[in-house]
């Protein structure tokens, strides 16, 4: 039986190994199954993530005791995570109900004020063995209620970086690096050069936010220059919703949620699945 997990110890076996670590949001719980179902099928260490629409959604206790039981009946290593953590408050709550990682995403604020909130969050999780993930730079794009125009997107500064993470001893850290949040309009450029600089003086896995519709070539350069957390959620939704859509047109009259959601649940699977193998976390279990 495997219980939850922290984050930092799945993405340094994956900075040792040369791969990346999937984290994928989990908006119910056919999607929850999904990703459960992926990674056994790939042997794959794997992250739920719960973003702040999941949370208004389906509330923290319920993702947190969905995943709990998920997790202890997986055959591979699970990790719950609190993705863009708006508060320490909420912070807390997460780590109250069993979450085993937390990001603080402090990216809004002033760099001395982002590091005093990353700090603070640091000295509670460390207190009960729950990692943490914070974000420097702004990714563009639109994620639940954090909105950044492509003319407002500041990329991460490698100097600023190595300051941040120097101050804080933060264990992930988050770059904008070209990435968006939500579906991309045309094919997003990556600044691979900003992140091999932020990887020279950052000793820490850093993660990728928006990976969504990113080359599956551009995701990989990105896992060799140093990324060990690739964030997906929007192509999972691409899947599912079109899988029940397409189910609704070929059976209009069907009223079983259960036969509506099956199909769903599996395109939601076979796109985790190929996310994986893309990371190179299959078969990196134990």
């Amino acid at each position: 039986m495997v219980s939850l997990v922290p984050v930092d110890g799945l993405l340094k076996r994956a900075e040792d190994g040369g791969y990346a670590v999937g984290a994928f949001n989990c908006n119910n719980m056919e999607i929850i199954q999904a990703i459960i179902a992926a990674a056994e099928a790939e042997n794959a260490p794997v992250i739920l993530q719960a973003s702040q629409g999941a949370i208004r959604y389906a509330g923290i206790s319920y993702i947190a005791a969905m995943t709990k039981l998920a997790a202890a009946n997986a055959g591979v290593p699970v990790a719950l995570h609190l993705d863009h953590g708006t508060s320490f408050e909420q912070v807390m709550q997460c780590i109250r109900t069993g979450f085993s990682s937390v990001m603080i995403d402090g990216s809004g604020l002033p760099l001395g004020e982002n590091i005093a909130l990353t700090k603070k969050v640091l000295d509670a999780a460390r207190a009960v063995n729950v990692s943490v993930e914070a974000e420097l730079g702004k990714i563009g794009g639109t994620e639940d209620d954090i909105a950044v125009s492509d003319r407002e997107a500041l990329f991460t500064d490698p100097e600023e970086a190595g300051f941040f993470v120097r101050e804080t001893g933060v264990d992930a850290l988050a770059v904008a690096i070209g990435t968006a949040h939500g579906q991309y309009q045309g094919v997003p450029k990556l600044d691979f050069p900003r992140l091999k600089k932020i990887k020279s003086v950052v000793k820490i896995p850093l993660v990728l936010h928006g990976s969504s519709g990113v080359p599956d070539d551009d995701i990989r350069e990105a896992v060799r220059s140093g990324v060990c957390k690739v964030n997906i959620d929007t192509n999972i939704r691409e899947a599912f919703t079109a899988a029940v859509r397409k189910f609704m047109e070929a059976n209009p009259e069907e009223i079983d949620p259960r036969k509506i959601m099956g199909p769903a649940r599996d395109a939601a699977a076979k796109v985790i699945r190929e996310k994986i193998r893309v990371f190179g976390s299959s078969h990196k279990a134990w």
